[in-house]
This record gives C-alpha cells, sequence and structure tokens, in this order.
C-alpha cells in the first residue's frame, strides 16, 4: 500500500487537483457557515415568537413548533433528498449546492432555535417579569436584560453545533454537490488509491476542523468565569 502511495503522489499533487480540493473545501465551510449563519438569525426570531403569549401571534408558535419538531428528528440526508424532490417537483432550476445550503439552514434553524431559547429559559423568571413590570416592550427586555446573560449560554453550544455540522455536510455528496467527500469520491473514481485520496480528505477536515475547536475551547473558557461568577 504504501509503495503505491509513494508512486501515485507525484500526480496527485499537482496545482489542479489541489485547487480542485481547495474548491471542495471552501464548499465544505460555505455550507456549514451560511447556513448557521442563517440558522442563527432565523432561529433568535423563532425563538422570540415562541416566547410571546400574544394570542394573534398563535399560529405563528405553533407553525414554528411544527417546523422545529419535524427538522430535528428528520435525518440530514431525508431532508437534503425532500428538498431536491421539492424543487425538482416545482421545476425551479438552482444549483445542487444551493438545495444543499436550503437544507443546512432548515436543519440549523430548527437546532439554533431550540439552543436559543434554552439560553433564555437560563434567564431567571423573575426577571422577565420585573422588566415587564417596568413596562418594558419584549424587545426592549431582550435587549438590555436577557440577550446580555444569556448569549453567553447560547453561544458556545451554537458553535459546537457549527463545527458538527462542517462533517455532516458531507452528505450532501449523496445529490452531487462537489464537497470534500465528493471531491475524494472524484479523484478516487480517477484510479488514485482510496488510502491517498481519503487520507487527504481527512487531513483536510481536520485542518478546517481543529482551529474551530480551539477557537471554540477559547471562547469557552473566556464566558466561563462570567457565568460561574
Amino acid at each position: 500500500m504504501w509503495e503505491r502511495i509513494v508512486e501515485e503522489a507525484p500526480d496527485f499533487f499537482t496545482y489542479y487537483n489541489m485547487v480542485f480540493l481547495v474548491e471542495a473545501l471552501l464548499a465544505t465551510f460555505l455550507l456549514s457557515a451560511v447556513g448557521c449563519l442563517f440558522g442563527f438569525c432565523s432561529g433568535f426570531f423563532l425563538a422570540v415568537t415562541r416566547r410571546t403569549d400574544s394570542m394573534i401571534l398563535m399560529p405563528l408558535r405553533f407553525l414554528a413548533f411544527i417546523f422545529i419538531e419535524v427538522f430535528r428528528r428528520t435525518p440530514f440526508l431525508v431532508t437534503l433528498m425532500m428538498v431536491f424532490f421539492v424543487f425538482q417537483i416545482a421545476k425551479i432550476d438552482i444549483s445542487l449546492f444551493t438545495v444543499a445550503l436550503v437544507s443546512v439552514c432548515f436543519i440549523a434553524t430548527a437546532f439554533i432555535t431550540e439552543i436559543i431559547r434554552g439560553g433564555f429559559e437560563s434567564v431567571h423568571q423573575t426577571q422577565w417579569d420585573t422588566a415587564e413590570a417596568m413596562n418594558m416592550t419584549l424587545l426592549q427586555t431582550l435587549r438590555y436584560v436577557i440577550v446580555p446573560q444569556a448569549w453567553k449560554i447560547i453561544l458556545p453550544p451554537v458553535f459546537s453545533f457549527f463545527i458538527l455540522f462542517i462533517k455532516d455536510t458531507a452528505l450532501a455528496s449523496q445529490i452531487g454537490v462537489v464537497e470534500l467527500t465528493y471531491a475524494g469520491k472524484v479523484l478516487n473514481n480517477k484510479g488514485f488509491s482510496a488510502a491517498l485520496v481519503f487520507g487527504s480528505i481527512l487531513v483536510l477536515y481536520f485542518a478546517l476542523s481543529y482551529p474551530l475547536v480551539r477557537f471554540g475551547i477559547w471562547m469557552e473558557k473566556r464566558l466561563a468565569p462570567t457565568r460561574n461568577r
């Protein structure tokens, strides 16, 4: 095996193959980063909606609950296929990358909504009641009372979810999205050994994830003293 790897290495580590892998690495990162950023924004909105008591917003709260429960309990691959076939049935011509991105946004929104809601719940109810007694609106309560305390609880698990999703986006290769795993399949089909190809893919996943993990650990340490004070 090692002899074959050494023999194939000069042909494998060419300029065009490296560009192909870097572009696939960028696609993997963008799928996770853009999906989780959208998921955080939409998840914040849904979490706030679920905190309201207005009768007018009851249908929206119900729809938010159904959306969250469905996509939190549906595997990413199933969601990916469902979104793919919905666009096919609707005859909407979009790229496979966009299909995968929409799927990631759905999953990220569902999970991050619950993370944010958990952060809101970590702030004692008396603080919500006190802000209401002071005639603060919901937005004022969130801005001045809840979010400054809750974000320290929300941010670490959201960041961990982002790192986890970098690996899960490999399933996008099932519909032909050119991300790292798909790039590995392409190079393997060109005749390069699986050990060389997927060993390189492993290194690239590690190179992408490890700095983010270290940053997450640093962030946890920065936030922990404030939470425990």
